[in-house]
């Protein structure tokens, strides 16, 4: 019985840690077809209204400086807050946010 326990154990263990690499191999993925894909400067007028809506939503003291768009429908926005702080946010045509 003993040693049916401490399989189960490893077992399970294993299965965590191999779900855990997998999951992360999946974020990289997302991540890394937002980088290459290129982005070209578009006015922050020319945004769909769902992208702004969300800057204004989520970020109601930023301003967009700089505005991207891939071949994707993707957005990279270049904003800055009232405080001074800057950062760049990615959204797609729809005003998600996506992760990066």
């Amino acid at each position: 019985m003993k040693k049916f326990f401490i399989t189960t154990v490893f077992a399970l263990g294993t299965l965590t840690a191999f779900a855990q690499e997998e999951a992360t191999a999946v974020e990289e993925n997302a991540t890394e077809a937002v980088a290459q894909d290129d982005f070209s400067e578009v006015a922050a007028e020319e945004l769909p209204e769902a992208v702004t809506a969300a800057v204004s939503k989520n970020y109601p003291t930023a301003s967009i400086d700089k505005a991207y768009v891939n071949e994707a429908k993707q957005y990279k926005l270049e904003v800055s807050l009232e405080d001074g702080t800057a950062g760049t946010l990615y959204a797609d045509e729809n005003g998600n946010w996506i992760e990066m």
